[in-house]
């Protein structure tokens, strides 16, 4: 489609607003304008590396790094917290095979949007993205910046730690991931990949030092062994939700399958090699801090990493806070251009304003729905504590884990001849799923509270905004004139799905 207002020319309103067939931006035309050839569509630039370090940079954030101590809080053994930690990566890995098979069936973006919505509906796939879009991902970006805040201002002396300098930390930190991941996909796959390597870099430190203190006979805290276990289920099953909550991001690379290059081959390596790679690591890492600090140390310390820094590297140490900056920018950053991808799959179903589908004809980059997402983001930064909000949501996410694997066996029996590159036993998903419900039941059993019940009720008043505006359609039509507006100010087409492999 040739469109005159990429040309320079006035833009004819009706003409903008046609979604084209197919797409590529020529920028060689006659008269040095652009020419739309074909439709605009996010561009296949996450390989293998940058799809695993999706994954990797995601999943370890500041807590290996900062608190670690939950898991040995829980079990009271050094050796059933090495299995608990073990045993989590495992079931982090059942999940992330499943979401393999769902991947390379439903070959959309958005992750359990696109799959709960082909297996039960819209309904569902709308109150998922609901939640996900309002809530979860807007308050973890806010949440990780402000760890990253927290972080930084220690280079600086304070007397105390000020609220206004932390907020503007990572208010700037929002902004500067929006504009990066605005400006280019590849870039924000480059950032990924590097701050992920930032932090493996550390971890492998971390793994050394501590295989060196062994070497030098420090086993004394490894020798406890089983001594202290606690004898009820609650507190292992409290420590195996501790550790999975540290798992959690194995999923993310599920939310971007549109821009991964060869996705049947790449998508179910990227999922295993990434979790089996951060279980190993959160493992031994694990090891070294119990060997140089012992069970006390360990459980006294409030930034692990820092204190074990102090302990082996002396002055040195000073990186350890350093590192933990990488590990919270990069998780940010995975955070922010995974979780958008949920919202631009679902603009694009006309389930939120069709303008947060679009996509930018010069970077190829969704700017309006990771503008819109980073506008959240900084909201969230304005109430004193977000803590709490996520704690209350995060059982909405492991009902969302649970419902998809729930599709999982939907879409056996919907789609039986569907190509599968992978094919899970179906013992492996089962598994999962029954820890998803436990995970979803446990925090509500163990402290039932009152705002559970809120967070249920957000998540179900959903339905207030999908009856009139997505069902009936409503408001269709009544914001032309501002998206034709936004199209123009950002320069935005739409982006229809368009498989391009069988």
């Amino acid at each position: 489609m040739d469109n005159a207002g990429y040309k320079g020319e006035p833009y004819d309103e009706n003409e903008l607003r046609k979604r084209p067939i197919n797409g590529d931006v020529d920028r060689s035309g006659a008269d040095g304008g652009v020419v739309i050839e074909n439709t605009v569509t996010l561009k296949k630039t996450v390989g293998l590396i940058s799809g695993t370090s999706f994954i990797v940079g995601t999943v370890i954030g500041s807590g290996i790094f900062i608190s670690p101590k939950g898991v040995l809080t829980e079990t009271g053994s050094v050796g059933l917290s090495l299995i608990v930690w073990g045993l989590g990566g495992m079931l982090s890995l059942l999940g992330s095979l499943s979401y393999a098979e769902l991947g390379c069936i439903i070959r959309k973006s958005g992750g359990e949007y696109a799959y709960i919505g082909v297996a039960m509906g819209r309904v569902l796939a709308f109150l998922y993205a609901w939640t996900k879009i309002i809530v979860l991902t807007p308050s973890s970006v806010a949440i990780i910046t402000l760890t990253f805040a927290q972080y930084f201002i220690t280079f600086f002396p304070y007397c105390g730690i000020p609220e206004v300098p932390l907020k503007v930390i990572a208010a700037t930190i929002i902004v500067t991931l929006t504009i990066i991941n605005c400006y280019d996909t590849r870039a924000g796959a480059s950032v990924q990949v590097i701050f992920t390597a930032a932090k493996l870099i550390a971890l492998v430190i971390i793994v050394i030092g501590g295989l060196v203190k062994l070497g030098q006979g420090h086993t004394a805290t490894m020798k406890t062994g089983f001594d202290g276990t606690v004898g009820s289920a609650s507190g292992v099953a409290l420590a195996f939700y501790d550790a999975l909550w540290a798992y959690d991001g194995w999923n993310n690379l599920n939310y971007i399958t549109e821009e991964l290059k060869n996705p049947y081959v790449n998508l179910p390596r990227a999922n295993i090699v990434g979790v089996l790679l951060v279980t190993v690591l959160y493992v031994l890492a694990n090891i070294s801090y119990l060997v140089v600090l012992g069970t006390d140390g360990l459980l006294e310390s409030d930034a692990v990493a820092v204190t074990w820094g102090e302990e082996v590297l002396g002055s040195a140490g000073i990186i350890m806070p350093i590192f933990v900056l990488c590990s919270t920018f990069g998780a940010a950053n995975g955070s922010l251009f995974s979780g958008v991808r949920t919202l631009y799959s679902a603009a694009r179903d006309e389930q939120f304003p069709e303008i947060l589908s679009y996509v930018n004809c010069r970077r190829y980059t969704p700017m309006p729905c990771l503008i819109f997402t980073a506008i959240l983001s900084l909201l969230m930064l304005i109430p004193g504590d977000i803590g709490q909000l996520i704690d209350f949501f995060s059982f909405a996410a492991w009902l969302f884990y649970a419902l998809a694997i729930v599709s999982l066996f939907i879409l056996r029996l919907k789609m039986k001849d569907a190509h599968r590159p992978i094919k899970v036993f179906l013992l492996l998903p089962m598994i999962f799923l029954a820890c998803s419900i436990y995970l979803v039941i446990a925090p509500i059993i163990q402290d039932p509270r009152i705002e559970f019940l809120y967070a249920a009720i957000f998540m179900v008043g959903g339905l207030v905004f999908y009856i009139p505006l997505v069902h009936f359609q409503l408001m269709t039509g009544r914001f032309d004139k501002v998206t034709r507006f936004l199209q123009k100010l950002m320069e935005v087409a739409p982006s229809p799905y368009v498989p391009d492999f069988d």
